[in-house]
């Protein structure tokens, strides 16, 4: 039987080492952390459970996808929740929006509320589909860098309706064309941010994130993020895939352009295949150092990161959510505090996910479990310590300011994630949250492939890699190297 190591844990490593079980492998998967997951981890702590990083399930087809391919029911394994509400925004102003996943009562919400019209809304997210349906299967499903990509008749298509995906102005400068009114402008260019991009550079192609949304919907799992996590290591173990936990990789092992196997703990570990989920900036600085490494891929800019406050709150707030959005009055100022000043916003947006709204055990009775993030630089070696206590004090003041309370009182518990703890806890280069920024309409070309050009049988997965960051972009990237291994 063919062997197979995946290095790394996160969900993208885990869908690989599913897909290579399926394959008839014998695979082990080797995570220098205690737990699975990477990014995708939990917190728990005095009676409080929180999601430690990406909160927003959409997509949920590519991880069912994984327990139909190993012929399980997904019913079995894990269960989610459609989301009649996406997000409810606030805005300093006064104004509240709640987007529902239903499009007209969305676009009635915002007529009702704001200058833009129903029709404008339904326009937008018509727009963001037709983006889609010229992308995913050749952006998203396979890879760029082979000629053989670029042979089926639905490339052929994209290619020649290639002006419907609005690469050539960014998307602030579509989302104006859209809307006439600036606040639903400013609700549509945040999510830039779910690439960890800048909207007044990241092309309009950027978009097509809404769709995922509107169309597809937005979901929770019964048992909150991690249970991703939970119910596909469950699914590898069943297939035979050994785990291995506290065991860091020191080096990927080749000879005569082929992959070899790994070095952990000085011990050689043979394999016919091996995919690496680490960031690729660490995998060729520090597991391939003796390949020279492509410096123009690795030295592109970095994606924004997070600063993240984990707090048991001892109230309930009925105002919130399960998401929620509180908005910089600025946006472009807050923009070019990220990526020009490589600082923190006085006056940050700030993302608050509560799971307890819907999972009741993620906090004690008459609690809630807020997970408060604002969008922040990655790490060039800024003085954190001033920034996240500034932060901290600019999130309150803005928190006390829009729900009008003085919510200081309140916090029981306290954890934070900061982009150094990122970059040490998930080895993300810099902590940037999803590799390379998306902030030029070549970006997509410009990440690197999911295989080794020099290395057979050397694969790579997982958000800084093609086709970028995010749950199912990551899962997407397994499912490249299993069409790579047919």
């Amino acid at each position: 039987m063919p062997k197979a190591i995946v290095i790394g844990a996160g969900i993208a490593g885990i869908a690989s080492a599913i897909r290579m079980a399926v394959k008839g492998f014998n695979v082990e998967v080797y995570e220098a952390n205690e737990q699975a997951g990477g990014k995708l981890s939990q917190i728990e702590m005095d009676g409080f459970r929180f999601d430690a990083g990406p909160s927003l399930f959409t997509m949920p087809q590519y991880v069912d996808e994984l327990f139909i391919l190993a012929k399980k029911n997904p019913q079995d394994y894990f269960q989610y929740d459609k989301l009649e509400e996406i997000c409810r925004y606030f805005y300093e102003d006064g104004l509240s929006l709640t987007a529902y996943s239903d499009e007209d009562k969305f676009a009635e919400e915002v007529a009702s509320k704001t200058n833009s019209s129903a029709g404008e809304i339904k326009n937008f997210i018509e727009k963001s589909a037709t983006i889609y349906d010229v992308t995913h299967k050749v952006f998203l499903e396979r890879t760029l860098h082979k000629v053989k990509s670029y042979l089926h008749w639905d490339t052929l298509k994209s290619v020649f309706r290639f002006g419907k995906i609005d690469a050539f102005r960014s998307q602030h400068a579509a989302n104006k064309s859209f809307f006439q009114d600036k606040r639903i402008v400013q609700l549509f260019d945040r999510y830039a941010t779910y690439n960890g991009s800048n909207p007044y550079q990241a092309p309009a192609t950027l978009n097509v994130i809404p769709h995922f949304e509107y169309h597809f919907g937005a979901f929770l799992p019964k048992k909150g993020m991690y249970g991703i996590v939970e119910s596909l290591v469950k699914l590898a173990k069943d297939l035979g895939v050994k785990f291995h936990f506290n065991q860091k990789v020191e080096a990927i092992l080749y000879n005569q352009q082929k992959v070899t196997g790994i070095k952990i703990n000085e011990t050689v570990i043979q394999s016919d295949v091996v995919i690496s989920n680490l960031d690729i900036w660490f995998t060729y600085k520090n597991l391939l150092k003796d390949l020279p490494a492509p410096e123009k891929l690795l030295n592109q800019e970095r994606s924004s990161s997070a600063l993240i406050f984990y707090w048991g709150m001892s109230n309930i707030y009925p105002q919130l959510g399960l998401h929620n959005i509180l908005f910089a009055e600025d946006y472009k100022a807050e923009f070019d505090a990220i990526w020009n000043e490589k600082t923190v916003y006085t006056d940050p947006t700030i993302y608050i996910n509560i799971t307890s709204k819907q999972i009741k055990t993620d906090a004690p009775a008459g609690n809630e479990n807020w997970f408060v993030m604002i969008n922040v630089p990655a790490n060039n070696g800024q003085d954190w310590a001033q920034l996240i206590a500034d932060a901290r004090q600019n999130i309150l003041n803005k928190l006390n300011r829009v729900l009008k309370k003085d919510l200081s009182a309140d916090i029981l518990y306290e954890q934070i994630l900061d982009p150094r703890s990122i970059e040490s806890r998930t080895g993300s280069y810099q902590g940037s949250l999803y590799g390379n920024s998306s902030n030029n309409q070549f970006a997509a070309f410009l990440r690197h492939p999911n295989f080794s050009s020099k290395i057979k049988n050397l694969y790579f997965c997982g958000g800084s890699v093609h086709p970028g960051g995010g749950i199912p972009l990551a899962l997407l990237s397994a499912k490249i190297i299993d069409q790579e291994l047919m």
